[in-house]
């Protein structure tokens, strides 16, 4: 994946914008910001001063960093390996035992797309990362900047923190950047209308270009490499309870609104029989 900005981009080190680089906005501590409307203020600013970019976000209550010190923004299939290859077989293993159970359910329940999905592996991979069936090479961004705060404040974490991701122009549902490495999926427009998750959280996702659907091919690429960190632009940092303490106008979304209820999103009945299935892991 190449690292956003071979120029310098724009971003909030500190109370005013600048020009800086990658590296040093991951490397910072986020800087803080009192409420919604004072993050949606600094986020537009970053969107007028980086117009070669959609910006998308992301939600955390940790800042995870990497042996330099950087954020890091890994797929869930490629965290935490103790070594070179460790781990990698039993879970690439796993997701393929998903994809299979999935097609077989998802066929089942008579959704349409069926053919779609059994022919781009990374529809597999979308449905099965946004209903965190099991990891996959994939991240969870959102186009919604009050969704992503939603997401960061859901464990009450005493510290939140909200990442800004640059990302290539996009265009249709699946677009995909040889230039970037890096290819986006817009699961409201792969993901069937019975799965009302993706679409009330204005998801995408985030993966590698080409896919690597092997533990071999990440053998291939060092570890900074496959990084989503790469594509970062601004960190902030917020305390949950004060944010939207003053930020009336804006109020959290619930967490029983992110995340519709069997009766109401068909596609997480189907998403809980398959984790039943599943070996443990």
């Amino acid at each position: 994946m190449e690292t956003i900005g071979s120029q310098k981009i724009w971003s909030f080190l500190s109370a005013d914008p600048e020009a800086t680089s990658n590296t040093a906005v991951r490397k910072s501590h986020g800087l803080h910001v009192s409420n919604y409307l004072d993050l949606a203020q600094r986020v537009s600013t970053l969107q007028y001063l980086n117009r070669d970019f959609v910006l998308m976000f992301r939600g955390q209550d940790q800042d995870f960093a990497n042996q330099q010190g950087n954020t890091t923004l890994k797929a869930a299939i490629y965290r935490g390996a103790r070594g070179p290859g460790d781990e990698y077989p039993d879970r690439f293993n796993r997701l393929k035992r998903a994809e299979d159970l999935l097609e077989f359910q998802y066929g089942e329940a008579g959704f349409r797309g069926l053919t779609r999905l059994r022919r781009q592996r990374i529809l597999r991979w979308a449905i099965l990362q946004h209903y965190e069936i099991c990891a996959t090479p994939l991240l969870d961004v959102t186009h919604s900047l009050r969704i992503a705060a939603s997401f960061a404040s859901a464990t009450k974490s005493r510290t939140a923190f909200l990442y800004v991701l640059g990302l290539p122009n996009l265009s249709g549902a699946i677009t995909a950047s040889a230039e970037a490495g890096l290819q986006v999926v817009r699961l409201a427009s792969v993901c069937p209308p019975e799965a009302m998750r993706p679409h009330i959280q204005e998801g995408y996702l985030l993966g590698e270009y080409p896919d690597m659907d092997r533990p071999e091919q990440k053998n291939l690429y060092r570890s900074y490499e496959i990084d989503f960190g790469l594509r970062l632009i601004a960190k902030f940092s917020f305390e949950p309870d004060a944010f939207w303490k003053n930020s009336r106008a804006f109020p959290p979304i619930p967490t029983e609104a992110l995340y519709p209820s069997a009766s109401n999103d068909p596609m997480n009945r189907i998403a809980q029989e398959i984790i039943t299935a599943l070996p443990r892991s």
